[in-house]
């Protein structure tokens, strides 16, 4: 695995606008970044990354079947209770799910490290499935790279596979497809995925989560009183057990993706749980709840909020010392602490790979880059390529 420097396309600034890629830079800074990119060997990416990907996966679809059957556990996911029935009743019909990402540490050599897992509103989509391949296709046509280069990215053929088999459950009815007002990079990865459903032949109509409302009939529906029967939220479940209308959700008839079992993945306590069913596993590091006598074994350490998104709220620990630490909300539901692991170091920055999961099956990586040791989302996205 090398971080190499490469020659950027001249035009890709003006291409990016052509192809609706509009949070390219964001608050004046870059967010995609062909300064550099990443090289690979087909044996790290089949043995280390794709593989360990695909066995974790099992692994936190085995904590789900446990944690939905034990309230204990659900209380310790923090998931609030008038939602266990309907997050159990969620797996038990094996509701489908569409996509998932896996982060790890993995430097190029020994076994990928799992840092967490983003399996309910993961974003860096477009960026991965689409825009990096584009770069790939057209660096390989200008001789910037090898023609023998491959890259490990088949997100979006199988995004749009993916589709079709969702199509045929849900024969009839249009997609819905929601994210929050102002976040140009959530529109983005929502236009994307309302595009790969078309693709797969299915009508789309896009709605912000904001303006989702109740008819008299206590039914979702959209500005135009459409009542809503199939929603893609990029908004997170966490937020939306613990707002007015989530108590709607259960009766409202709707068939979300991503699917409401979802809960007990996206947030951070599967890490322990993980450790607890699975010890020494090459590709786990240890976690424990905070407060947990076994949590003292450890000296230098992450300290986590049981949820947040985008490394926020998260502090590294050593010796007592908080050597690193990002700002943000979370925290209110209590912490887990996971066993300090360095991302790898190149040049200047931290590297960390999201390793992609499309109906429970690998289907490529994204390398994200930041300064601080704690990837955030302004963190830079570098393409790929395998040699």
């Amino acid at each position: 695995m090398f971080r190499l420097p490469v020659a950027e396309r001249p035009d890709w600034r003006a291409l990016a606008v052509q192809y609706g890629f509009n949070f390219h830079t964001l608050y004046g800074e870059p967010y995609w970044d062909e300064s550099a990119c990443y090289q690979f060997s087909l044996q790290q990416i089949e043995e280390q990354l794709e593989a360990p990907t695909a066995e974790i996966h099992q692994m936190c679809l085995e904590v789900v079947d446990r944690v939905v059957r034990d309230e204990l556990l659900l209380h310790r996911c923090q998931i609030p209770e008038p939602f266990w029935d309907l997050i159990a009743r969620s797996w038990y019909d094996r509701e489908p799910s569409l996509y998932s990402r896996l982060d790890f540490a993995y430097g190029g050599q020994g076994p990928a490290k799992l840092l967490e897992n983003n399996a309910d509103t993961p974003t860096s989509l477009y960026e991965t499935g689409f825009w990096q391949w584009l770069w790939l296709e057209q660096q390989v046509d200008a001789g910037v790279l090898p023609r023998s280069s491959d890259q490990f990215n088949s997100l979006q053929e199988r995004l749009i596979g993916r589709f079709r088999q969702l199509k045929q459950t849900m024969p009839g009815h249009d997609l819905h497809l929601a994210c929050c007002k102002g976040t140009v990079e959530d529109r983005g990865t929502v236009q994307y995925l309302q595009d790969c459903a078309e693709q797969a032949g299915i009508l789309t109509r896009f709605v912000y989560i904001e303006d989702i409302g109740l008819n008299d009939r206590q039914r979702f529906v959209d500005m135009a009183g459409r009542p809503i029967s199939w929603l893609f939220k990029l908004y997170p479940w966490e937020f939306m057990q613990r707002e007015d209308y989530g108590a709607n959700v259960a009766a409202s008839g709707v068939r979300f993706l991503e699917p409401v079992w979802k809960t007990v993945l996206s947030n951070k306590s599967l890490l322990p749980l993980l450790w607890q069913y699975f010890p020494d596993h090459p590709n786990l590091l240890p976690a424990f709840f905070e407060g947990d006598p076994a949590a003292a074994s450890l000296t230098h350490f992450v300290r986590k909020p049981i949820y947040s998104r985008e490394g926020a709220n998260i502090q590294i620990i050593d010796r007592g010392r908080v050597v690193e630490q990002a700002g943000g909300p979370y925290g209110e539901e209590g912490f887990i602490v996971q066993r300090y692991h360095p991302l790898p170091r190149f040049a200047d920055s931290y590297t960390l790979i999201g390793s992609w999961l499309v109906n429970d099956q690998p289907a490529g990586i994204s390398v994200r880059e930041d300064r601080s040791r704690i990837t955030q989302d302004l963190s830079r996205f570098l393409p790929h390529y395998i040699l």
